[in-house]
């Protein structure tokens, strides 16, 4: 075997780069997790010898197929399908099923490979997986949206299965999608298995589903704020992103005492200096989901809020910036403002929401940082109750799933706080959760032997 002091990550990136060519969001997510755990690999010879970076950046498997249907015209469309089923080494696959245009195999086993991290950290029986397609559902009639996912359904049910792969909505995948996905499934397989999560609450599904990832970002930093005796209440909270990820960290800093003073959407922000009211956030989201209209006519309803077009809502001066906007939303002039301005805390309610230059001057300023593999695992944890709820055959209140939710964000913290400070990093949120997802997945394949 090959001794440590002989293994070179920057070789290690080399050969990975090499092989998987024209994947540049893989490389990343690989290169973001090595830079996180040289002092575990430096600490334990175990892990070269057993050869777990070579075998984890493998997926386990990989399907690409084709999905053709047809469009209300007639004609015949084609579309391309993946799947990636990453490491089971935890439990069944799970993670996103995404429809989108920019949906390729590079994209899709970058976040693969950071979902098996990420539901490693809930310590729930899940691997780590992701799958989708370049379909965009945007403009397609509901007729068009079934016949595509019966379509796609009809070779993915041959790779799912409640022991196997359990996918749950990811981008362009909402309530409508899961529904025509799961009957397919179930017509397929002539069982009403859990094959699927995010069912709706009719047929399986969990509450607060919709809210999970954002209600967590909040508990997760609310818990970053405790280690500084200090939370989020009385705290300026700018919020960006227009989604129900953006609209539910809303709902809960408010009930924990935050002052929100931002709404955003595609065209610009509205900034409430005072702190929104409850009254407010309700018209926001009514505004926003039911009537659809723009922010600057919300302005005109409120006293005391002013609508700004165009990006910029980190520029509002703020204590905890929530990140539930879109991809690289915060980069590093962005950091160096909400720096400037006094923020003391981020939390990413998504993947790929931070730059790595904004990631690395919020470490080296000591800001304190929740990234999304951990602040935001909400999603994945809700996915993962609801697994656990339908094989009980149970039904729990919201009161009850909201609890579950909040004491796995509190472990997941403190997972991450403990191997930040026993790796020499203390206070190294994004560090942290690197190293307790990849320990507890490594040692497991270690002792599952070479397979």
């Amino acid at each position: 075997m090959r001794p440590a002091e002989e293994y070179s990550t920057d070789q290690f990136m080399r050969t990975l780069i090499a092989r998987n060519p024209g994947e540049p969001e893989f490389h990343r997510a690989v290169q973001v997790l090595i830079e996180s755990i040289v002092p575990v690999l430096e600490r334990h010879i175990k892990y070269f010898d057993h050869r777990i970076l070579e075998r984890l950046v493998e997926p386990e498997r990989a399907i690409l197929y084709r999905v053709p249907w047809t469009d209300d015209r007639g004609d015949i469309q084609v579309n391309k399908g993946f799947h990636v089923e990453f490491n089971s080494a935890l439990g069944p696959y799970k993670g996103g099923l995404r429809f989108h245009s920019t949906v390729n195999l590079g994209v899709l086993k970058s976040l693969g490979f950071e979902q098996i991290f990420s539901n490693s950290l809930t310590t729930l029986p899940m691997g780590g997986g992701m799958g989708g397609s370049d379909f965009d559902p945007k403009g397609k009639s509901d007729n068009e949206v079934m016949r595509f996912c019966q379509s796609l359904m009809t070779e993915l049910s041959r790779h799912m299965g409640p022991d196997t792969d359990v996918p749950f909505g990811d981008l362009g995948v909402g309530g409508r999608e899961i529904g025509y996905l799961f009957g397919q499934y179930k017509r397929l397989r002539n069982s009403f298995e859990d094959g699927l999560t995010g069912k709706g609450l009719k047929w399986g599904g969990c509450l607060i589903r919709p809210e999970a990832t954002g209600y967590g970002a909040v508990y997760f930093a609310e818990e970053m704020l405790k280690t500084k005796n200090d939370s989020c209440e009385g705290k300026r909270v700018t919020i960006s992103g227009e989604g129900s990820v953006a609209e539910s960290a809303a709902e809960k800093c408010l009930a924990l005492g935050g002052k929100v003073v931002t709404f955003s959407d595609s065209a610009g922000f509205v900034v409430i200096d005072g702190g929104a009211t409850t009254e407010m956030w309700q018209e926001a989201m009514e505004h926003k989901t039911v009537r659809r209209a723009r922010l600057d006519e919300l302005a005109d309803a409120f006293p005391g809020m002013t609508y700004h077009e165009g990006p910029g809502v980190w520029q509002v001066p703020c204590d905890v910036a929530l990140l539930c906007g879109g991809r690289n939303e915060l980069d590093s002039d962005d950091a160096k403002l909400l720096l400037d301005n006094g923020c003391v805390c981020v939390s990413e309610g998504a993947k790929m929401r931070t730059t790595p230059d904004a990631v690395d001057l919020f470490a080296a300023k000591k800001l304190l940082f929740g990234p999304a593999k951990a602040a935001g695992a909400g999603g994945v944890v809700i996915s993962g109750l609801e697994t656990s709820q339908n094989r009980m055959q149970l039904t729990w209140t919201r009161e009850e799933i909201d609890e579950h939710l909040h004491g796995i964000i509190l472990r997941i913290h403190e997972a991450c706080a403990t191997a930040a400070a026993e790796y020499g990093r203390p206070g190294n949120y994004a560090a942290g959760a690197d190293i307790a997802g990849f320990v507890r997945v490594a040692d497991s394949m270690i002792d599952q032997g070479l397979v």
